[in-house]
């Protein structure tokens, strides 16, 4: 009897020793993603977490756990599509001086066209000024690619294959979005006081395309298609 007691006493030792290491060997996960992200100027995609951490660690989990972790706090870890990034707690904002030039003030138009790209991505140029009834000068779009808020998506299956446009993973960090599912709908835009005036009945808020894939009637954007854009000089070359 006494034998059979020690051998359960040593492998109750043998398990809590394995419980030991594998809560270290967790500890030591989160330590790496943590420090991942704190280290990195822009949001931290998964993909780009789980080849750094040991193998066998869910880098979602992880990362779910530590945005627990941080939420009581004054910075707060935030989801940013497929991407995480330590940022200042939304009721501490006010606290945080601000550069008077950090981002310049978009104009009337500038705001109409980053709506409707956001709502209706992919878009192009002329559903764009179909939606507003106006013109979009180019300097429009210019101003919110600086922004790093819209991109080139790809080229439309139509004739004269005009260029698609989308937003970006920056313009969810700015806004601080998730992903584009959580972009204010009919009634919250009313709430804001963003939508006034009579409203006609049929009006409504389109749902935006989710992720980044191109859509069937989308082709990707070629060497070509960049020079012709202007975003590289011919040969491939970035323009100076």
């Amino acid at each position: 009897m006494i034998g059979v007691a020690d051998e359960d006493f040593e492998g109750e030792d043998r398990d809590g020793e394995d419980a030991t290491r594998n809560l270290q060997a967790e500890i030591e996960a989160e330590r790496i993603a943590e420090a991942l992200v704190f280290a990195s100027a822009q949001p931290v995609s998964e993909g780009f977490i789980t080849e750094r951490l040991p193998k066998g660690f869910n880098a979602r989990q992880i990362m779910l756990r530590l945005k627990d972790h941080y939420a009581p706090r004054g910075v707060n870890l935030v989801q940013v599509d497929d991407a995480w990034a330590f940022r200042t707690a939304a009721d501490l904002s006010f606290v945080i001086r601000r550069d008077e030039n950090e981002t310049r003030k978009l104009s009337r138009a500038a705001l109409e066209v980053l709506a409707i790209i956001a709502y209706h991505q992919p878009v192009t140029r002329a559903e764009i000024e179909d939606i507003r009834g106006v013109q979009t000068s180019r300097g429009t779009l210019d101003v919110l690619m600086e922004a790093g808020w819209v991109r080139f998506r790809g080229r439309r299956r139509t004739p004269g294959r005009p260029v698609t446009l989308g937003t970006t993973r920056d313009f969810l960090d700015h806004f601080g979005l998730e992903e584009l599912r959580d972009l204010p709908g009919l009634e919250e835009l009313k709430g804001a006081g963003l939508l006034s005036g009579r409203i006609p009945p049929n009006f409504n808020i389109p749902s935006p395309l989710m992720g980044d894939e191109l859509t069937e009637d989308e082709d990707p954007i070629t060497q070509l298609d960049l020079e012709e854009l202007g975003l590289l000089a011919p040969g491939g070359a970035p323009e100076e």
